[in-house]
């Protein structure tokens, strides 16, 4: 692919695009891919036909459908936010009866501009291919500029259906400035991976503390009526649902998920309702807090105590990166109308609603929300809360599961179980160890910090740290990928980014009073990330240096004992060198041999008809093949459907298009040779060609049955196990790395069969020792 070509996605159209082949073009498409295997050394043959790829209907009924579903999975966190916003912006009480408004004013710009513009109408519309969050942007980038650290980009993986093309312009001088910082500078690609990282690190640390925040908020009203209810009993009320929720993770957010919705749009009739009546009972005038001059205000009078009390106010849009990340659930649009008819007006009256009553009872803000409810609905309004924690605290768990999932796609996560919860729900998943470890961190947060206003001067750190960085990465897809004007993207930085690092500001004052918990939480994540990512690339660029040459297999003298051998390797591109360890201590080779690497290419997902990738290895008669198994960063590895299965049927059409390209090939040779000689020798030609298409289809039979056979002797799976250490002269912080933190993490997690599910009744194991 010529370099001056650009990859882009139309940011605004939510279907996914798919090419259509005429089959009249077909030949002419296959031996295009045929020079540029021969060209390339790459693995291209099956990337030249699309299949039709269709997406979810467009009618306006499954709109509205997956807009009432989107509200029991999205909205949980920043739906029940208004349980603890107040009591966390004044947490030494209300100093004038006027802050009330400055605050309410605060309220309201902070979520229409961050929710409702940021999030809603701009960052939604950034999705990669209907996928949503932190890996989702730098999967894009990564896409779009070779940014990628793993040097194992092909040709053929830009034919993927979620690919996209579009020659370059005047317009895009700029982008292409961007793109080409980021492809020459090894510091920036550190950075970019980094950022996202971080990213990834601060929203799992979010779903740690939104199930103990919003758990302890929720029960914490029982003081209500239940004045004698200690601090400990609702601590222990609180690690008791918590311990459940937990336990309840293995079944999947499929076998509750779809209830949850009736649930919160009966929360958000029960807030919206509510915050109308103490509107009208109590002070109809605090509507006026819609003019920012009670902004100015409320800052004049309090200078740094108003700048502190931000650290509360973000607490009101805790839940927005949800709709970002929970995207590839639904669609944008559905999301969209959820948001502006459900819960952007719910949570907005439940704000205004507690305004009026604080200006009547400003010494009850402590318990603003649960005071301010009218008698008869109490119960009601109780069970109906802790209801909807649970819900918030669900979605951020199964969020921090899909993150996870993503961060093992890039080599940014040790190996862990993935385990698929749902078949109609490709995005649900979930992880045995994450489980276990985020229900041990939840506990000891909850029994820690005791009460919801503690909690909320960590939560805040996580919440605007992770928008921070989604609009550091949006302002380089607006450059590069979406070619914006310039003066909407200051725009963009003068309004929305400085707003946030003005709120960024303010949550870090309050790093010694619990703020320094999530950044605790992403060190810890990162240090894991970066150890594991760091070794995994020095083991990849170790066996690019020491690939074996096709020409030393040929020359290699072996026996061919009956079977199919499926040997996996990390290694796209030529032949790992644990299998030159392999063969000179076994000296034998099946009768088919397949060496496999599984891919992952930044985009959400792979149709299985564009998964596999073949390329034969010479000569012909060895029958040794070459598969690159291709996944994209949401795909599950450990499918229901048998991998075999697949695999042999896709190896079989590889054989016939393979003989058939060759064939064209050698045709079209033949025909230059002699294209002077056309009227002569037409006879001969014609008699020619039918002779070549009888022995082709012999030769394709052949090869087929011997495939056939080899399988029916067994199919055996090799998989390289590689030790790493550091190599000699290596200084201190390398052996550390190497030999300590990466293999104490190695060792206590899960083994390449386990992960993708590999027979161990087949599995062979060949181990070799690397020096990095």
């Amino acid at each position: 692919m010529s370099s001056d070509v650009v990859l882009v996605q139309n940011p605004i159209e939510e279907t996914r695009h798919e090419e259509v082949f005429d089959h009249q073009d077909q030949p002419k498409k296959q031996k295009s891919s045929f020079e540029k295997l021969r060209r390339h050394d790459s693995l291209d043959l099956e990337s030249a036909t699309v299949p039709g790829h269709h997406d979810r209907g467009s009618q306006r009924s499954v709109i509205l459908q997956l807009a009432f579903q989107s509200i029991g999975v999205v909205y949980g966190d920043i739906g029940t936010s208004p349980l603890y916003v107040y009591a966390g912006i004044f947490p030494s009480g209300i100093k004038n009866k006027d802050d009330i408004l400055g605050v309410l004013s605060l309220i309201f710009y902070t979520i229409t501009l961050i929710l409702l513009i940021k999030y809603v109408f701009i960052v939604l519309r950034a999705n990669d291919n209907g996928e949503g969050g932190t890996f989702a942007l730098y999967s894009l980038i990564c896409r779009y500029a070779k940014a990628g650290l793993i040097p194992s980009q092909q040709a053929e993986d830009y034919n993927v259906s979620k690919f996209k093309l579009e020659l370059p312009s005047n317009r895009l001088k700029r982008a292409s400035r961007l793109k080409s910082m980021l492809e020459n500078s090894n510091f920036a690609k550190i950075f970019l991976l980094l950022v996202a990282m971080l990213g990834t690190s601060m929203v799992i640390g979010d779903g740690i503390l939104t199930p103990c925040i919003s758990v302890l908020s929720a029960v914490g009203g029982i003081k209500e009526k239940a004045p004698s209810m200690t601090e400990g009993r609702i601590v222990g009320i609180s690690v008791a649902i918590l311990v459940c929720l937990f336990m309840f993770q293995r079944f999947g957010t499929d076998k509750v998920g779809y209830s949850f919705a009736p649930i919160l749009c009966i929360w958000f009739a029960f807030i919206g309702g509510i915050g109308i009546y103490n509107l009208f009972k109590f002070d109809p005038t605090v509507v006026k807090a819609i003019n920012p001059k009670y902004i100015i205000d409320y800052f004049k009078r309090n200078k740094k105590d108003a700048w502190v009390s931000l650290g509360g106010v973000v607490l009101a849009i805790t839940g927005a990166e949800a709709l970002f990340a929970d995207v590839g659930h639904f669609t944008v649009r559905s999301i969209q109308i959820s948001t502006c008819t459900v819960t952007y007006p719910a949570i907005m009256l439940a704000y205004i609603g507690q305004a009026s009553f604080l200006r009547k009872h400003e010494d009850l803000v402590p318990d603003a929300f649960y005071k301010s409810v009218p008698g008869p609905l109490f119960w009601p309004m109780f069970v109906v809360a802790v209801a909807a924690a649970i819900i918030a605290s669900q979605a951020m768990i199964s969020g921090s599961f899909s993150i996870i999932h993503q961060s093992l796609s890039l080599g940014c996560f040790p190996r862990v179980k993935v385990v698929h919860t749902s078949t109609k729900y490709e995005g649900q998943v979930y992880i045995p160890e994450v489980n276990y470890l985020l229900m041990l961190a939840c506990i000891g947060v909850t029994a820690g910090f005791k009460t919801s206003n503690n909690i909320g001067n960590a939560y805040g750190i996580a919440v605007i740290f992770v928008m921070s960085l989604t609009s550091s990465l949006l302002v380089v897809v607006m450059i590069m990928i979406w070619k914006t004007n310039i003066l909407f993207v200051i725009a963009y930085v003068l309004t929305i980014g400085s707003v946030e690092l003005i709120y960024l500001s303010s949550v870090l004052y309050k790093i010694d009073q619990g703020g320094y918990l999530p950044l605790a939480f992403a060190a810890v994540l990162m240090i894991v990330m970066y150890i594991w990512n760091n070794v995994y690339r020095r083991k990849y660029y170790y066996e690019v240096d020491h690939k074996i040459s096709s020409e030393k297999l040929k020359n290699t003298n072996f026996t061919r004992i009956p079977g199919l051998a499926m040997f996996y390797s990390e290694l796209v591109q030529g032949i790992p060198p644990i299998f030159g360890h392999y063969l000179e201590n076994v000296s034998a080779l099946h009768s088919v041999l397949v060496f496999i690497s599984i891919k992952s290419l930044p985009i959400s997902r792979v149709p299985i008809e564009e998964r596999f990738l073949f390329r034969r290895v010479e000569p012909r008669e060895l029958n040794v093949f070459r598969c690159v198994v291709r996944y994209g960063y949401t795909d599950v590895h450990n499918e229901r459907d048998s991998f075999e299965k697949t695999f042999l049927e896709r190896l079989k059409e590889f054989i016939k298009k393979d003989t058939w390209l060759t064939q064209m090939q050698a045709q079209k040779g033949a025909t230059t040779e002699k294209d002077t000689e056309l009227e002569d020798g037409f006879e001969h030609d014609h008699n020619a060609k039918q002779d070549g298409e009888g022995e082709q289809e012999e030769v394709v039979r052949k090869e087929i049955e011997l495939v056939e056979q080899a399988c029916q002797a067994g199919v055996v799976h090799l998989v390289g196990e590689t030790d790493v250490i550091a190599g000699k002269g290596a200084g201190v912080g390398k052996k550390f790395l190497i030999d300590y933190a990466y293999n104490f993490m190695k060792k206590n997690l899960r083994q390449t069969d386990k992960v993708f599910e590999i027979p161990h009744n087949r599995l062979l194991k060949v181990g070799m020792t690397y020096e990095l």
